[in-house]
């Protein structure tokens, strides 16, 4: 089944608030949740009580995000090292879902499955929500950004058409029996 389009054809025509739970841990000039902080695309948070509740980007979570979960009026990511993203690193309020396979494009983790950056996690969950504008907007302003999108095109678009988790993890079943993960 196919989400509900806006008069402008597009799904979901819902405005998200990008929020950051902000650990510093990482280089600050590769942090992309800073760059985006500092073009006000998203919200810096340093601790758990000062993140809103919402839609929350944990890769430890039981559920796969879909476009079910585009209803939340908040996205959160945590932006931290890969070193300290252990489990309990995701205590935020929220409801928690992890992203499905998709293919980092940043210039560390290039071409490593789910080894994405912040701004990456962020974009594919705005495009699973159908709101391709806005992850494009967020990866504008990283020069591999556009490529994060060429890469995960058909995946996200796949993604992005399911009615719930259990169609995303179908299709991602799919990638990783290819041989893709």
């Amino acid at each position: 089944m196919t989400a509900d389009r806006d008069a402008d054809g597009r799904r979901g025509g819902r405005e998200y608030d990008i929020h950051v739970r902000y650990e510093g841990d990482d280089d600050p000039k590769k942090c992309t949740a800073r760059k985006l902080a500092k073009f006000g695309l998203a919200d810096l948070h340093r601790s758990d009580r000062a993140t809103p509740y919402g839609v929350v980007l944990n890769p430890h979570a039981e559920r796969a995000l879909s476009p079910a979960d585009r209803d939340a009026s908040n996205l959160v990511a945590l932006d931290c090292s890969w070193e300290s993203a252990g489990e309990a690193m995701f205590s935020l309020p929220g409801d928690h879902r992890a992203l499905p396979y998709l293919v980092a494009a940043n210039p560390v983790n290039f071409g490593r499955p789910m080894e994405l950056t912040t701004v990456e996690a962020l974009a594919a969950a705005l495009c699973i929500f159908g709101r391709n504008d806005r992850a494009e907007a967020l990866l504008s302003k990283f020069t591999w950004g556009h490529t994060f999108l060429e890469l995960n095109e058909e995946p996200l678009r796949r993604y992005a058409d399911c009615e719930d988790s259990t169609d995303v993890v179908e299709i991602q079943r799919e990638y990783l029996e290819r041989g893709e993960g």
